[in-house]
């Protein structure tokens, strides 16, 4: 029990790393949309837009995020650090993005987003994505010293942003 608080307070497996996801999460989450240059007419006429929007990159995100779980169940942890017992996921979500869990919130913050036509979402989202790619790049490293096919993988498939990023 006190290697595992010891773990915790040192951050050796990326334990500040979920703090801090949690606090970017619930930042977003209760940040007041601000939006300067958008007037209460642009706003009306572009709400079939932004509820597209937000339908388009919701359901991705929510897809992405609900078959990234699935394929990963056995192994899923919050923390970056892989459980003991992990094999290398590379079917389903994994074959489009190797973090579609990570890929999967960006995704829905990016749909709300574009809803809100929010300056002080957009902040957070760009915060959000190089956090995501900090985390991930961490992870990548316990991964590949765990799975050496793991740099075959990552030259194949993109890391944040299918096909893109």
């Amino acid at each position: 029990m006190r290697d595992h608080w010891s773990s915790w307070l040192t951050g050796r497996r990326g334990e500040h790393l979920v703090v801090l996801q949690f606090v970017l999460f619930f930042g977003f989450v209760l940040m007041p949309a601000w939006s300067p240059l958008v007037t209460p007419e642009l706003h009306a006429e572009t709400s079939i837009l932004r509820w597209g929007a937000l339908a388009v990159f919701g359901l991705a995100g929510l897809l992405l995020g609900g078959f990234g779980a699935v394929h990963i169940r056995d192994y899923l942890t919050p923390l970056p650090y892989p459980v003991d017992h992990n094999r290398l996921v590379r079917h389903g979500a994994y074959s489009v993005v190797r973090h579609p869990l990570y890929a999967s919130q960006l995704l829905a913050a990016l749909g709300w987003t574009l809803f809100q036509l929010s300056a002080s979402h957009l902040i957070l989202l760009v915060i959000g994505f190089l956090f995501f790619d900090y985390k991930a790049t961490k992870e990548e490293h316990w991964l590949t010293e765990r799975h050496p096919e793991y740099a075959d993988y990552a030259r194949r498939v993109k890391k944040l942003i299918p096909w893109i990023y």
